[in-house]
């Protein structure tokens, strides 16, 4: 394990966000003249990048340390959970340096000290102008801000990635255009609250004008969904909390400008456990708002996340869920049993549910919402959809319409009759043939 190049053994875990961090780490791993290398097997060093967000992830991602440990002996570990060092330490006192979430600097610090940095080499130590990304070339994460500055009795995130903190416009846009100018074909714009961009700023900040591109710009969501519009790419919106300027964006999707697709996590529905859960929102409003927005875009695509079994939650307060399902009719919708988090307020109320009847209420949450998905899925049939094509196989082509974001919606199994050419990344006109709860099935 005394190469001239050290080699760094790389693990990534948890949500869209943590593999951004992870991305700008193997960035500058690479910057730096590393080798990147898929297994602990000759590895100088690895780092393990943790999630921390629930007790499933806190332990897969103390699984991962310690199978790191076993195999290889010398590991560094960041991320979120890097944020309870003592946690880590108690079960796995070996790790040699532990960091936070977004601690670039002290990561690269650290992989200075246990694998000193190669004599660099521009022939050998190329890094792209996109940087290193672990998605597939046609699509990207694109990460606006950090941290969140809500305090939902159910989540810790404030307490392991901090308060909001923005990032700027200008430099989020530099790295967009750098990533289409690379070949993407699609932005999935991330953050903890994706609405809530450039709200930490001052209005002297946010109403400064600034120049980009040759162009006056102002430091808000709109103007920046704006300019994202413009790099001739598809642009989706996550984690979007319904805040009343969220309403601007929607005629920008009717224009065609960013896609028809929002991703708010709206939790539930009965006011009594809105308030328990400290999330903001009147059901009666919220159903107002997706009426007009469905009324300005016809073809927007509604997602949406949902807690079952949190506490205190009665069968009352489950059937307005239900209820409130019926009446939206989302296309999209994610549904979780509560899980206790260590540091989360909920997790010490009273009115604990017990673990059969969340598991039964998820049952009856996802029987309603698939027959729901698969009544608007229906709809769709007959039409002829823009895809891209995320894979092709000896079966056809497998691709995503605007309606789907990669790994969390729904697929279009496409066959070819046509014949024509194809590569993943394409954009493709899709007629619809068939449908189900999840998926869609059409020819080009």
């Amino acid at each position: 394990m005394n190469s001239a190049t050290p080699n760094i053994g790389f693990i990534s875990l948890g949500c869209p966000k943590n593999l951004v961090d992870s991305e700008r780490i193997l960035t500058e791993l690479r910057s730096d003249g590393y080798n990147i290398i898929p297994s602990y097997e000759n590895a100088d060093l690895v780092i393990v990048n943790t999630c921390g967000f629930i007790d499933s992830a806190v332990q897969e991602s103390l699984e991962a340390i310690g199978e790191a440990l076993e195999e290889n002996g010398r590991v560094i570990v960041t991320g979120c959970l890097g944020a309870k060092e003592n946690q880590i330490r108690e079960v796995h006192p070996k790790v040699l340096e532990i960091t936070g979430p977004h601690s670039y600097e002290a990561v690269m610090a650290h992989v200075h000290k246990y694998a000193p940095k190669p004599a660099y080499n521009p022939y050998t130590s190329l890094v792209p102008a996109q940087g290193i990304k672990l998605t597939p070339k046609h699509y990207a994460y694109l990460k606006i801000s950090e941290g969140c500055d809500h305090k939902c009795t159910f989540c810790i995130i404030p307490s392991m990635r901090g308060e909001l903190d923005s990032r700027p416009i200008t430099q989020i846009l530099d790295e967009a255009k750098r990533l289409a100018d690379s070949g993407v074909k699609e932005l999935l714009i991330v953050s903890q609250d994706t609405s809530a961009y450039a709200l930490d700023q001052s209005k002297e900040v946010q109403n400064k004008t600034l120049f980009w591109n040759g162009m006056p710009i102002k430091n808000n969501l709109l103007t920046l969904c704006r300019q994202l519009g413009n790099l001739g790419v598809w642009v989706r919106l996550h984690y979007v909390y319904p805040y009343p300027h969220v309403d601007d964006l929607i005629p920008l999707m009717a224009e065609g400008k960013i896609l028809p697709y929002l991703d708010i996590p709206l939790q539930h529905a009965s006011p009594k456990i809105l308030k328990a859960m400290k999330r903001p929102g009147s059901v009666e409003r919220v159903l107002e708002r997706i009426k007009k927005w469905r009324e300005i875009c016809p073809e927007l695509t509604l997602r949406s996340t949902f807690i079952v079994g949190f506490p205190g939650e009665t069968e009352e307060d489950f059937q307005l869920l239900l209820d409130f399902l019926q009446q939206a009719q989302l296309d999209r919708v994610g549904c979780f049993k509560f899980s206790p988090v260590e540091g989360a307020t909920a997790t010490d109320m009273p009115d604990q549910v017990p673990e059969e009847v969340k598991e039964a209420r998820f049952r009856r949450f996802m029987e309603l919402q698939q027959q729901i998905s698969a009544q608007r899925l229906q709809q769709k049939i007959g039409k002829t959809l823009a895809v891209i094509v995320d894979e092709i196989d000896a079966e056809g082509i497998i691709g995503r319409s605007m309606a789907d974001a990669p790994e969390i919606d729904g697929a279009v199994y496409v066959d070819n009759l046509s014949g024509k050419e194809v590569k993943v990344g394409d954009i493709i006109a899709v007629t619809i043939t068939a449908a189900d709860e999840y998926d869609l099935w059409g020819n080009c």
